[in-house]
């Protein structure tokens, strides 16, 4: 299932393909997780244990993060000490961390999260699971998001969090589409069989557009970088940019 939706920043969509059905999130939920964390009045500076045990959104149990699964080292140094919030949101977009998804999770907590898709428009996307949650996966509660939900809710961020997201490291799939230096501010997602991509593009000759993308197929094969996906996404990103001067305003 591929599901794309192109629209020039907060105009209607020039590009649409499957733009209500829903994905398994992957690390795109951790979008609504820094809008929620950065809306609820906490004090950002504020420094929060690090630790690797999590309430289950099953409401019975815990559970806990495999690094290995992690595609960020540097808050798993912080295990057993404390570090701002600010910082853990940072690394949970720029580098994807989990750990530190959970801690912003468990700061924002989930109806939080809910708020933000709603406040967003969203139509099909629900994440109320953490990552790596085994009792609620059990329990059958997954993180689902749409392509259409996901251009709303970029375009529903405050400037400081678009400008988080440009810090992204992640470049190879809708990034490596574009040519080298172009400004965007974008989440991506993977684990096998899903991988998704969401961000605003800053042409320097054009007006902004947002783009997500989101894909469930055999192609992706859960790796961060060599990954047969990614560059499906980013053959759909060059074209995308090369239809830019044709989109309205």
């Amino acid at each position: 299932m591929l599901s794309v939706v192109v629209a020039p920043w907060r105009r209607a969509p020039v590009v649409v393909r499957n733009p209500d059905v829903p994905h398994d999130a992957a690390s795109t939920m951790k979008l609504a997780v820094l809008a929620a964390l950065h809306r609820d009045g906490t004090d950002l500076d504020r420094r929060v244990p690090v630790i690797n045990r999590f309430a289950s959104v099953t409401g019975t149990g815990t559970f806990a993060n495999d690094r290995s699964y992690d595609s960020d080292d540097e808050p798993w140094e912080l295990l057993g000490g404390t570090a701002s919030l600010r910082w853990l949101a940072e690394r949970m977009v720029t580098h994807s961390s989990n750990l530190a998804t959970n801690l912003c999770l468990a700061e924002t907590g989930h109806e939080a999260v809910a708020r933000v898709w709603k406040q967003a428009g969203a139509r099909g996307s629900d994440t109320p699971r953490g990552i790596e949650d085994v009792p609620g996966r059990a329990a059958g509660i997954r993180n689902l998001v749409t392509a259409g939900d996901l251009v709303r809710l970029l375009e529903s961020l405050e400037p400081e969090l678009l400008a988080l997201l440009e810090g992204n490291v992640h470049r190879v799939d809708l990034a490596a589409g574009l040519p080298p230096g172009t400004r965007l501010a974008s989440k991506n997602g993977w684990f096998p069989g899903v991988r998704h991509c969401a961000a605003v593009v800053h042409p320097p000759d054009a007006g902004p557009y947002t783009i997500a993308v989101c894909y469930t197929g055999p192609l992706a094969n859960g790796e961060d970088t060599d990954d047969p996906a990614a560059r499906l996404l980013a053959r759909i990103s060059a074209r995308v940019w090369a239809g830019r001067h044709a989109f309205p305003g």
